[in-house]
């Protein structure tokens, strides 16, 4: 019934849209992988329908931004994967304009003239049944059964969102089933890794993060002695680099069981490296936008080391900027080597908290505040730490704040990472959180930083306990 009434809402809020008199649209979207395919989807459906729009995208809604939005001349707005957080301040800052709210993060618990449009309203999991991208999907498909053809776009976002879990629920399974019936998009099984399409074999475990392999992953020389160590050579009868893709099956399994051992904690299942690999078929093979998860990695380096047009632009197919949207593929990889470098060089000083049950980690100017959120996720899912383990990871901003960020090993769900970084930064009077229960952030004034940390460890201290005493 819920699933309906949120269908019936999209229905509504496009048919309101159509019968807006003089459209003079502002788009704005996030910064990541689901935010520019957002970004891209919503595009591409305004310039279907002979639309004017202008479009930015941000790290995040502030009153800052709200306010240079304010002073421009446009009567509709649409924010794409964010907003839901910010129903208050963008009727405030934007009275009597047409506002489009498409977003699956948790939102405000007010009730205002927006037209919003968010599955948790519904009792639908935004967090992993559908992401941004897949909500404005939903949107577009309703304006116009054309956007059939975008679908593949909110899989991409999806995955960029980490929602795909050897496979897809809810709404996103239903969004896939369009993209591989529009024949966008085929589904295959198989050992996923960053770079298969393109990077010599050697490449590929040198720069791998996820899996994170100790002796390998930044080391070049390791990765091919590791290979060599398996039997594998890394040149074909050619003498050509060989690629993850052209392995023979025998090959392929010496591989995935040396990974598994390599690999830090216990790693008993191959199914945990093992999982479903989302081709895109327009795409040539050994090309970086062929698979779906080195593409959102592609999306997310152009989001993160700001040059989101680049991203846009590979959505939207334009091929020269495709050619540099892959360049920025390299310095992307190399910043999150050195991050993780980092992250393990400082490993038991004062930087990096560790305790039973929660880390804390301080980058300061380390890591880039748009990567830490990143660096977070690589290492919630690395078994360097128990499950139920929270991750706050801390990096300063250009402007005078700190990014946080927060992750959780593993899943539980008596775990709300967002309830509890809104209660530290309520007991400091400061700051906006945004997110999900399982993966959330903030901004913070760096002069808060040794008030934040000592409340946030009192905060967890106590959280801990009771998952103890449950």
């Amino acid at each position: 019934m819920t699933l309906e009434k949120f269908r019936q809402l999209i229905k509504e809020k496009t048919e309101l849209f159509k019968q807006l008199p003089d459209k003079h649209i502002r788009i704005i979207s996030h910064l990541d992988c689901d935010g520019l395919t957002s970004a891209a989807i919503i595009i591409k459906t305004l310039t279907r329908e002979n639309l004017n729009f202008s479009i930015s995208i941000v790290k995040q809604l502030d009153p800052t931004i709200l306010d240079e939005l304010s002073r421009e001349e446009y009567n509709c707005y649409i924010f794409t994967d964010l907003g839901s957080a910010y129903l208050n301040l963008i009727e405030k800052k934007l009275p009597k304009k047409d506002i489009f709210v498409l977003d699956h993060h948790r939102p405000e618990e007010i009730k205002n003239k927006i037209h919003h449009i968010n599955p948790h309203n519904f009792n639908i999991d935004g967090s992993k049944d559908i992401s941004g991208a897949g909500v404005t999907y939903l949107f577009a498909k309703a304006l116009n059964e054309q956007n059939k053809d975008l679908a593949h776009l909110a899989i991409i976002g999806a995955i960029g969102d980490i929602q795909e879990k050897k496979g897809f629920t809810g709404l996103n399974q239903e969004i896939l089933e369009d993209a591989t019936t529009s024949g966008k998009m085929e589904v295959k099984k198989g050992l996923s890794m960053f770079g298969s399409q393109t990077r010599p074999l050697h490449k590929v475990l040198e720069f791998s993060t996820e899996p994170y392999i100790p002796g390998v992953t930044g080391n070049e020389q390791g990765a091919i002695k590791f290979l060599n160590e398996l039997g594998i050579s890394v040149k074909d009868q050619q003498g050509k680099n060989k690629k993850l893709i052209h392995l023979s099956e025998e090959d392929m399994k010496k591989l995935i069981t040396g990974i598994i051992i390599r690999r830090l904690g216990s790693e008993k299942n191959p199914d945990d490296i093992i999982g479903k690999i989302y081709l895109l078929t327009e795409e040539l093979e050994e090309s970086p936008t062929k698979d779906a998860r080195e593409f959102s990695t592609l999306l997310n380096s152009c989001g993160r080391l700001r040059k989101p047009s680049l991203g846009i632009g590979t959505c939207l197919g334009n091929k020269k900027i495709k050619k540099e949207a892959i360049k920025l593929l390299g310095d992307y990889k190399q910043e999150l080597i050195r991050s993780l470098n980092w992250f393990y060089s400082n490993r038991g000083n004062e930087k990096i908290i560790e305790k039973d049950g929660y880390v804390i980690i301080n980058a300061e100017e380390n890591i880039k505040d748009t990567l830490i959120g990143t660096l977070a996720s690589i290492i919630s899912r690395s078994n360097i730490y128990r499950e139920g383990t929270i991750i706050i990871s801390m990096a300063n901003t250009l402007d005078g704040n700190i990014k946080i960020s927060l992750r959780l090993v593993g899943i539980n769900p008596n775990i709300d990472l967002r309830k509890i970084i809104k209660d530290i930064i309520k007991k400091l009077g400061i700051g906006e959180v945004g997110g999900h229960k399982q993966a959330c952030g903030c901004l913070i004034p760096q002069e808060k930083e040794k008030e934040f940390i000592t409340t946030a460890e009192e905060a967890l201290k106590k959280q801990v306990m009771e998952e103890t005493v449950k």
